[in-house]
């Protein structure tokens, strides 16, 4: 009988394998996995999520990247839709290093990746402070906050103001969902 053996994915032959392709993939810690579009929803909170941080980073010796910019997560790589880093990065590189504050904004297709897999991969990057996801269907938040070697979770919704310490800087949540109409509330107007 012949078997045939396929080779075992590492981070190295990942990359050198995504520098390749046209488009970016995410890597499980076993596998590349296809990276999939987003709604104009999850666009719209995306880029008003990178404007808060940026406003609010401008000079303080972070910044924020994404959703292209890539971290290594323990055996994973990944590419948040934000991740803010506090220390000097090569500008000609795609990966974020030494990541401070990492965000997801949730799709229905991701929701089981960004709360259990990335929340496990994240744990992992011992410079990841804060981990926050984002809902898409409506103005909340889960927050996940180091506590020794485990996460403290903590929820919040449209009035409350997300305080991120780690970098210095708090946003009312509801400024990342600016003129966004959710699917119960009919088309956006004109």
């Amino acid at each position: 009988m012949n078997v045939v053996q396929r080779q075992r994915w590492t981070i190295a032959s990942f990359l050198a394998w995504e520098e390749r392709q046209e488009r970016p993939w995410e890597f499980d810690g076993f596998q590349p996995v296809a990276m999939n579009g987003g709604s104009l929803n999850h666009d719209r909170i995306t880029f008003r999520l990178h404007q808060a941080l940026d406003a609010r980073l401008a000079g303080r010796g972070c910044q924020a990247f994404g959703p292209h910019a890539k971290i290594i997560a323990g055996r994973s790589v990944r590419y948040p839709d934000a991740v803010v880093v506090c220390s000097p990065q090569r500008g000609t590189s795609a990966l974020a290093d030494r990541p401070v504050v990492v965000f997801e904004v949730l799709s229905p297709g991701t929701s089981r990746t960004d709360r259990i897999d990335k929340l496990r991969d994240y744990g992992e990057v011992a410079t990841i402070r804060r981990y926050v996801i984002l809902e898409q269907d409506s103005i909340a938040a889960a927050v996940f906050e180091r506590a020794g070697d485990a996460w403290k979770a903590t929820t919040l919704t449209a009035e409350e103001v997300l305080d991120l310490p780690e970098i210095a800087i708090s946003v009312p949540l509801a400024e990342f969902y600016a003129g966004i109409a959710f699917s119960d509330e009919g088309p956006e107007p004109a």
